[in-house]
């Protein structure tokens, strides 16, 4: 009996029923690897929630309030749940791709696959970058506002949730050159209309980095900045990898 799904070859034949209990079945291993992923966060929870309270300043470290008999298990139960989505996240885009792979000719499930990898190290290079600089800027200048009109308290729950959901923010807009390098690969954007709109990439960089949590100016700048040197990054990525796959052949994928 196969206890994994078997992804179908590039133009093989199959029913619907097929295909739905294939996806059925991805389904049911990408909830596993969440599952499992969560149990592992959950048995080290403690640590997780003071790796996320470490970005505090000094003089908020020990001000974390719950103000109901529940939150302080339920906001574990949250965070162990972000930590155990992180943690599952490879196999549930392997899952993801895995499925849609047969759609594709065999030469462009070689290049997605590898942007499936990317993505991933990409996504923790962002992760990384938003609680070694975003955060600590943000919250030093967030929790220290006008400290002299008010009594500054954190909510547990609050603080919580704004810190997993900062640092998934910037994870995923760090996946940007995949994003623009895939676009390119199956022909919707070339590098030369990345070149010639470029004040445009800029623009919508700067409006990304606007709708992100954090509303402060400094954690602003530290977002804008990556973004567009992401996006110029993409653009020259694009050319060096146009001009390679037209020395191994046309960019048109073969969906035959």
């Amino acid at each position: 009996m196969r206890v994994l799904p078997r992804r179908l070859g590039h133009g093989e034949e199959a029913t619907l029923v097929e295909h739905l209990e294939e996806l059925r079945s991805r389904i049911v291993v990408a909830l596993i690897a969440v599952a499992v992923g969560f149990g592992l966060a959950f048995a080290f929870h403690t640590y997780i929630l003071d790796w996320l309270r470490a970005p505090l300043p000094e003089n908020r470290e020990n001000s974390l309030l719950t103000l109901g008999v529940t939150e302080p298990f339920f906001v574990s139960l949250k965070v162990s749940l972000y930590a155990g989505l992180a943690l599952a996240l490879p196999v549930v885009l392997w899952q993801l791709w895995s499925f849609l792979a047969p759609a594709f000719h065999q030469g462009i499930q070689r290049v997605v696959a590898a942007f499936v990898a990317l993505a991933t190290g990409l996504f923790a290079a962002g992760v990384v970058f938003g609680y070694y600089i975003v955060l600590p800027a943000a919250l030093d200048f967030l929790t220290n506002y006008n400290d002299d009109q008010f009594n500054i308290e954190l909510r547990a729950s609050s603080y919580f949730t704004f810190v997993t959901t900062v640092l998934l923010a910037v994870g995923i807009v760090f996946e940007l050159p995949i994003f623009v390098l895939a676009l390119v690969r199956i022909g919707v954007l070339s590098s030369t209309q990345l070149r010639e709109n470029r004040r445009v990439g800029y623009l919508l960089a700067f409006i990304v980095a606007v709708l992100l949590p954090t509303v402060d100016p400094i954690s602003l700048a530290f977002e804008a900045v990556p973004l567009v040197l992401l996006f110029e990054l993409s653009i020259w990525l694009s050319l060096l990898l146009e001009r390679r796959w037209e020395r191994g052949g046309s960019l048109e994928p073969d969906l035959s």
